[in-house]
């Protein structure tokens, strides 16, 4: 790989400082040195060449190449947690990708909580607020936004529950036993105990287990003998960007693919010294004809590019570690498991209408519009 092309793709990790980082001249504009320091981390300072024909290369976007270059690969995928990459695509994208998923799809949410009996230790606030904050399996996809003036809702935008329970003695906890577990009964409030209570039709429409919590054994409160709750559960539709109770994601974030590349053959001590340099799976082992044990790069997706190799004087000139500008590993939690499948595409379709509200938010002179 050429010096251009390297440029072009690549970040390059040196001891003490990054290479190839266009950005660096944006924040260090006004600094005569070429090197910056930024979060105890050098940075060369570098004239951003991130546009077409930076390089003297007519790079310019066509639609061809972005659906020829850019792939999507599912890398782990299950009930709760969401792996992919995203391959041949700008940082700008890939964030914004992050963004909606956060901010732009819906999902359903406890909005309204009416307190009929608390004589808990959680304030009635404090107890709303935590209810706020339970994923509930319904899927968005099936009810309407509520409108600011509807008081009471309708069975077209809301779901309502019910969470009553009151602690009391165990008359059979044995005599000797400090255990709580042992001494009352119900003093735990988990969401197995949040009911489902159907409006309108909804019965004949919906079950318990589609719309209740996405979990069974999330502590909501402690209550002790006497302590009484008698609480009723309005969840509407929003999206995380009015509350990040509606967020359906716990977290979405994405990092650039690790590149090692092994500059010459390290043998022997040196090479179990190399692996241990870097995360488990990273760099492996294998036996040369002659019987020494030789470092080869497994699987570098898994570094932590934390560059302990550069505290070996005999090791630094053994590795290049870098980074892949246009891949990135997108890592997504999973909250509202009732229609995680449609996580990747739903944020592509809220795309247009964001880039509609930032262009009209832009003609009227907003005076924040990117985050």
């Amino acid at each position: 790989m050429n010096n251009i092309e390297e440029g072009r793709t690549r970040v390059i990790l040196k001891e003490n400082g990054v290479l190839n980082v266009s950005a660096a001249y944006n924040i260090y504009v006004l600094l005569p040195a070429k090197w910056g320091k930024i979060c105890g981390v050098w940075i060369k300072r570098a004239a951003s060449s991130d546009y077409p024909g930076g390089y003297s290369i007519d790079d310019t976007w066509s639609h061809s190449k972005f659906q020829k270059g850019f792939k999507v690969r599912i890398v782990k995928y299950d009930e709760t947690e969401m792996e992919f990459d995203l391959i041949g695509i700008h940082a700008a994208i890939a964030n914004a990708f992050r963004r909606l998923l956060l901010a732009e799809v819906p999902s359903m949410a406890i909005e309204k909580v009416f307190v009929y009996n608390n004589t808990s230790l959680l304030q009635d606030e404090v107890l709303a607020h935590r209810l706020g904050l339970i994923p509930l399996k319904a899927d968005p996809r099936l009810f309407e936004y509520r409108q600011p003036d509807d008081e009471d809702g309708t069975e077209q935008d809301t779901l309502e529950y019910e969470l009553k329970i009151k602690c009391t003695w165990n008359p059979n906890a044995p005599k000797d036993s400090t255990n709580p577990d042992d001494l009352y009964k119900d003093h735990k409030v988990y969401t197995k105990h949040i009911k489902w209570l159907p409006v309108g039709g909804q019965g004949d429409i919906y079950k318990e287990k589609d719309v209740g919590p996405v979990q069974d054994d999330i502590l909501i409160s402690k209550l002790r003998p006497g302590h009484e709750l008698d609480l009723k559960l309005h969840a509407v539709k929003g999206i995380g960007k009015d509350h990040a109770k509606f967020s359906p994601v716990a977290t979405a974030f994405y990092r650039l693919l690790p590149e090692i590349t092994l500059t010459r053959d390290v043998e022997g001590e040196q090479a179990e010294r190399l692996q241990k340099c870097f995360s488990p799976g990273v760099i492996g082992l294998e036996e040369t004809p002659y019987g020494k044990k030789k470092a080869k790069v497994l699987d570098a997706r898994y570094d932590t590019c934390s560059r302990n190799v550069y505290r070996y004087d005999d090791l630094k000139d053994a590795v290049r570690m870098g980074r892949v500008r246009d891949h990135f590993i997108c890592d997504v939690l999973i909250c509202s498991s009732s229609w995680k499948r449609q996580y990747f595409h739903r944020p592509a379709s809220f795309a247009p209408s964001a880039c509609v509200h930032t262009h009209v938010k832009t003609d009227s002179n907003a005076t924040s519009v990117f985050r």
